[in-house]
């Protein structure tokens, strides 16, 4: 070998060759056939692997031909499209139906937590034999590291990691690498960096029953995942060896797997329940990932750290020679903490800021993310990378969101680089850039009730329409380049003109329910609280639910807490309730343990309520971002899945917003009334199965699962706020109704104790037996509740309660 190599040291040369500058710079990282090999490749070819659309229904209204107009387009290569589809128009079912058709991986993006979940529940029941995953921020709680210069006040970070939906995210990202029939609903989440697909994909495991293999290269390889050994119990990211047992549990599931050795090899591939390791199925084969997201050869973490260690370097000498020594001495002493933390333990705190030097990417090159993982699942399965689609539902709010995502992070940036608490490659430690996002993106279609200007220009651009003038302040290709004015046109037409005029979007304003747009009635604020109290109590005679939007989160805690004063269930709903807890408020008004929600901007997108009959909107005649045409649109929209749908708009007087809104809602409840006569069609109330309070997918968020035997188990650690406010104490918080029945009087409406779990340091009225009877049972169903909740903390409170209440005589 070393006398084909000259004198004149080359052979040194090469041999001193970083690792980067041989192998990891020339792989292609979206590059997934190592990781499928021994795979049944034939089983997962997309022409045999297709999506099943399960549906009770067949497409009605004007749902046939925006399907069939959106398939048009997609299939001869129109990179962005629109769909308008009015509330209650089945957008999620038209979804379904284009999904279905062009068979390739699609990502729908939200842009909050809650309607991606619903989004997730109703694409798992339209497609139960294919991959849908759920892919959203993991953290229950995250404050993020900044240094606030005027004041000198550094602020560490903290965060809390939500274990099951980071299951979720490994399992999102497991499937797309392994099979072709893939959807994941997603948040603005997907935007923020990963490693790229082929370094996820570099470490792994694939095991089959026949397959001649050792116990103990096996347990090696397992050990080289990161995952950790133990002897006792089993948890996720762990693996055991017991005999010729292995035992590994993956992040991304619910329940471990069993590897069963004979002399020959493996003999078994079992999936096992984590309590009593019962055999649930049986494998021929596994692939096992990696325990963590972020994985790195040997080679490629010592130039990484050689790398820090050059910026640092660099750095330190430019605060030198600016005479900036507090700087030259924070940045020294934080990234030399850090280094030797990566040496000992092979982790730090803030590695997240040397991502740039892991990846191996340049100064300036976007980080890695879910699309990278989108575009190796088509260009593997289908031969294309760009064969893949986004789905953005209510654009008009997601795509300025993505938008903003960069622009915030590269602000906190940037103070921490300039007053050397970090080195300047922290700040590639990003979110995409709306251009990235939109030149990663080959075909995404805009869904929305209310489209924004954003998305029309962008279709008028990609279909060489003439641009409106109401479109020329708004950013071009879709907010990644330059607008044409800094202002809106002074005869800039309405957003109802322009719909009319604009060619190619999608348009379901027809209901197959035949359901009509809501009534609108407008009144003067004088007594509003008053007239608001006669109309909801109508409803509930009905019953039936209501939504109220106001203006301030004080407001909004003051409307509720006086409605319950006056003998209404209701709760308040606004941004400092945490996701979870929004989802048990709004099922439980859709059960009837509330009759009335209070809220600000979060009654509105998606907001799926068939139950709602009346929608109350104070201040109507505001002007601003919650009184724009838009939002009067969206908010009167939650009232149009009842076929008995109201709105009341509380004024003094008339702005524009509201006349255009009152105007494009009467005009398109004039054609689909039009419609159903000529049709026939009788408006009926949309039905929908009500949520199982505690059901299976609301405890995958809160930590638990329900077993075959139907006991519940906690997976992982329960999210959500320590403390609470007033309606916490009310028992109206997150976990309240988790077990609600029939059989069970702990709703708000029936219960006697509601205050008194927090209050029992003061005297309480004087109850008879029979009351005294009746409350002692309460409590005990309460007690009961919450044990099985695994909230053992409340359940003994309430034992407490129960013995202060039974001893009471003895007195």
């Amino acid at each position: 070998m070393a006398e084909q190599w000259d004198d004149e040291g080359a052979f040194e040369d090469e041999a001193d060759r970083l690792v980067g500058e041989v192998d990891l710079d020339e792989r292609n990282p979206f590059d997934l056939s190592k990781a499928l090999e021994g795979a049944a490749l034939d089983e997962l070819n997309p022409s045999v692997k297709r999506f099943e659309l399960h549906a009770e229904f067949t497409p009605g209204g004007d749902q046939p031909k925006a399907i069939e107009k959106l398939i048009s387009q997609l299939e001869n290569g129109q990179e962005r499209c629109v769909l308008l589809g009015v509330t209650g128009s089945g957008k999620t079912f038209a979804m379904a139906h284009v999904i279905q058709k062009l068979n390739i991986p699609t990502l729908i993006m939200s842009h909050n937590k809650t309607l991606a979940r619903q989004l997730h529940q109703e694409m798992v029941g339209y497609f139960p034999k294919n991959a849908v995953e759920y892919f959203v921020s993991h953290y229950d709680y995250y404050q993020p590291e900044a240094y606030l210069a005027k004041r000198d006040l550094y602020i560490d970070k903290e965060l809390s990691i939500n274990e099951r939906i980071e299951q979720e995210r490994f399992a999102a990202v497991a499937s797309l690498v392994t099979r072709p029939d893939c959807v994941v609903v997603s948040s603005v989440s997907c935007i923020y960096g990963l490693n790229p697909p082929e370094t996820f994909l570099e470490y792994h495991v694939r095991c089959a029953v026949g397959q001649v293999i050792e116990t103990s290269d096996l347990l090696r390889e397992l050990i080289e995942l990161q995952y950790r050994r133990t002897t006792t119990d089993l948890n996720r990211g762990e693996c055991r060896v017991r005999g010729e047992v292995i035992d590994v549990w993956m992040p991304s599931r619910d329940d471990p797997l069993r590897i069963v050795f004979d002399f020959d090899g493996i003999k078994s591939i079992q999936i096992c329940d984590p309590v009593t390791w019962d055999v649930l199925d049986e494998l021929d084969e596994a692939w096992i990932h990696p325990k963590e997201f972020f994985m790195t050869s040997p080679e490629r973490f010592e130039s990484a750290l050689e790398s820090i260690e050059t910026e640092l370097n660099a750095r330190s000498k430019f605060y030198a020679r600016e005479g900036r020594e507090l700087e030259r001495y924070r940045i020294e002493q934080r990234t030399e903490y850090d280094l030797e933390m990566l040496r000992e333990i092979g982790h730090c705190q803030a590695i997240e800021n040397y991502s740039l030097h892991f990846d191996g990417r340049e100064r300036g090159q976007r980080p890695y993310c879910l699309l990278d993982f989108f575009a190796a699942c088509a260009n593997q399965f289908h031969g294309n990378p760009e064969k893949f689609l986004v789905i953005m539902d209510e654009s008009h709010v997601s795509l300025p969101q993505v938008g903003g995502m960069y622009h915030g992070d590269r602000s906190r940036k940037e103070s921490l680089i300039e007053h050397g608490f970090r080195l300047p490659t922290a700040a590639d430690n990003r979110p995409l850039k709306i251009p990235e996002f939109q030149s990663l993106v080959p075909q995404m279609v805009y869904v929305s009730a209310t489209p924004g200007e954003r998305e029309l220009r962008h279709l008028c651009e990609i279909t060489g329409q003439s641009l409106p003038k109401g479109l020329e302040h708004a950013t071009s290709q879709g907010g990644a380049g330059p607008a044409d004015r800094d202002k809106k046109h002074p005869e800039a037409e309405s957003m109802y003109d322009m719909l009319q005029t604009i060619e190619g979007i999608a348009k379901m304003e027809l209901r197959p329910t035949g359901l009509l747009d809501p009534e609108i009635e407008v009144r003067p604020t004088a007594g509003q609280i008053n007239d608001l109290l006669t109309e909801i109590n109508a409803r509930i005679e009905r019953s039936q639910r209501c939504l109220v939007t106001v203006l301030t989160i004080k407001f909004a805690e003051e409307v509720a807490a006086y409605l319950n004063r006056m003998g209404v269930k209701a709760h308040h709903l606004h941004s400092e309730i945490d996701t979870i807890e929004r989802t048990e408020i709004i099922n439980a008004l859709r059960h009837g343990h509330i009759d009335v929600i209070v809220g600000i901007n979060l009654l509105r997108e998606g907001l799926d309520i068939p139950e709602v009959s009346l929608v109350a909107i104070f201040d109507a005649d505001r002007q601003g971002f919650l009184r724009n045409e838009r939002s009067l649109l969206q908010t009167i929209g939650r009232a149009a899945r009842n076929q008995e749908g109201k709105v009341l708009l509380y004024a003094d007087g008339f702005s524009p917003a509201m006349e255009a809104a009152i105007r494009q809602t009467l005009e398109r409840r004039q054609r689909q009334h039009a419609n159903n006569v000529a049709l026939g069609i009788t408006p009926r109330t949309i039905v929908k199965a009500l949520p199982v309070m505690g059901d299976t997918t609301d405890e995958l968020i809160a930590g638990t699962t329900t077993g075959g035997d139907g006991s519940r188990r906690l997976i992982a650690k329960k999210g959500g706020r320590k403390d609470g406010d007033w309606a916490q104490r009310l028992n109206l918080g997150a976990g309240s109704w988790a077990s609600a029945s029939e059989n069970n009087n702990s709703s708000i409406g029936k219960s006697n104790s509601q205050l008194e779990s927090s209050n029992t340091g003061q005297s309480q009225p004087e109850r008879s037996a029979s009351e005294r009877s009746e409350l002692l049972t309460e409590l005990r169903a309460e007690m009961e509740t919450a044990a099985k909740s695994l909230d053992f903390e409340q359940a003994a409170r309430l034992r407490d309660r129960i013995y202060e209440i039974e001893h009471m005589n003895e007195e």
